[in-house]
């Protein structure tokens, strides 16, 4: 390639990143593309680490979203275990591994990284794990062994699932949540006394309200002193206390922040040149500013954004929905509960039932679990700014699809 072609750089190989390079090559763009990854495999899916890969049912390979020969086939240099150190703007550069790498355009894709316990409360014994890439999962793994006691720490969505996990398995599970319930930050009361009710018959032992005062032992974790003075011995720990946004490149380089990577609805952040995607990236939603943590999130922004690398202008306009598998339970989520004031339930046919959440008489999100059906209208329905009343959505009589014709 001559030198006046362009040169794209993503920085982050997760799904955010994945899919930008291959909807670059997809759109027609001809130059060159570089894929920065830290870990040393190619791009893969996150959801299964935590379900179909820690029981044992999903291999390696088909973690992978694309086969590594893919990114060859299209041109993309792949860099795997390879660390973006620096950013420069007015060079545009980027220094990978010591070696100053340039740009014609830049995309950060850095995704996020799990909060870990401090220090001082046990956080760095060993047999302390988190649940975000495949080297946690690797070194987790022979842990998850049957009679095995494990705590974890955090009842929101990635403990619930490696608590599931756990119980499936055959471990003795502990779940201690600080807060008053269980997904208190993401979900209503209704949501939280269903899956409190799933796990409680599996066996996990749930404590909400309790927070962990420190972890136990000399070199390796053996328990926990939580704050209600109770003692529980644990043969290893998995800490799921939420996430928090790659931002540290984006913030040395001087680019705004504003809880994540602040972009524009193009995905533009504060310098032309640059662009964020993925759970990094904060962006305009309803007045308001996001960050939306889904793998949907990570493809539509990422795709949107390589559009606009190439000089689209297209506005991202983010359609959220989210899911948890959790035993035989698939919870899907659309839209955002943010503001909600009433949640009226709909129970349907072999268990299903699904939580619709309102602001007044406007529907903002839904909560469905085993109720694909009752999910794909609520999430037709929020897409096309319908509010049904209330008390149509509770009647088991009303004809839900007849709704999205109304």
């Amino acid at each position: 390639m001559g030198a006046d072609v362009a040169h794209f750089v993503v920085v982050g190989g997760g799904q955010a990143g994945a899919s930008l390079v291959a909807k670059l090559r997809k759109d027609g763009f001809d130059g060159e593309i570089t894929l920065i990854c830290q870990e040393p495999v190619p791009p893969y899916q996150r959801p299964p680490l935590s379900k179909a890969y820690l029981l044992g049912d999903m291999e390696l390979e088909r973690l992978f979203l694309r086969p590594e020969a893919f990114y060859a086939e299209q041109g993309i240099t792949l860099k795997l275990g390879a660390t973006a150190e620096a950013l420069d703007t007015e060079a545009r550069t980027v220094t990978v591994n010591g070696e100053a790498l340039g740009y014609d355009q830049l995309a950060l894709t850095t995704g996020s990284s799990p909060r870990r316990l401090p220090a001082a409360i046990g956080g760095d014994l060993e047999g302390v794990y988190t649940v975000r890439g495949l080297a946690d999962v690797d070194a987790m793994e022979p842990e998850v062994r049957e009679g095995a006691r494990v705590l974890i720490v955090g009842g929101g969505y990635i403990g619930l699932e490696a608590a599931a996990v756990c119980a499936k398995r055959g471990l003795n599970v502990v779940l201690v949540e600080m807060a008053e319930r269980i997904l208190q930050r993401v979900a209503a009361p209704e949501t939280s006394d269903y899956f409190r009710a799933l796990h409680t018959s599996h066996g996990v032992d749930i404590r909400e309200g309790v927070g962990l005062e420190r972890l136990t032992g000399e070199g390796r974790v053996s328990g926990a002193v939580l704050s209600d003075g109770s003692e529980i011995a644990a043969d290893f720990v998995i800490v799921g206390v939420g996430i928090t946004p790659g931002t540290g490149l984006a913030e040395a380089a001087g680019l705004a922040i504003d809880n994540g990577i602040r972009t524009d609805l193009h995905g533009r952040t504060s310098d032309a040149a640059v662009w964020a995607a993925g759970d990094c990236a904060s962006l305009p939603y309803r007045g308001q500013r996001i960050r939306l943590e889904s793998v949907q999130n990570a493809i539509d922004q990422a795709e949107v954004v390589a559009q606009n690398m190439m000089g689209a202008g297209v506005e991202y306009l983010p359609k959220p929905w989210f899911w948890s598998d959790q035993y035989d339970t698939k919870l899907q989520i659309a839209g955002l509960n943010t503001g909600y004031d009433r949640v009226v339930t709909r129970t349907g046919e072999g268990g299903a039932v699904s939580f619709w959440y309102y602001n007044g008489l406007t529907l903002l999100a839904v909560d469905a679990m085993n109720d694909p059906r009752g999910y794909m209208i609520g999430k037709r329905l929020i897409e096309a700014g319908k509010s049904p009343a209330p008390n149509v959505i509770a009647d088991p009589e009303t004809d839900m699809k007849a709704l999205l014709k109304a």
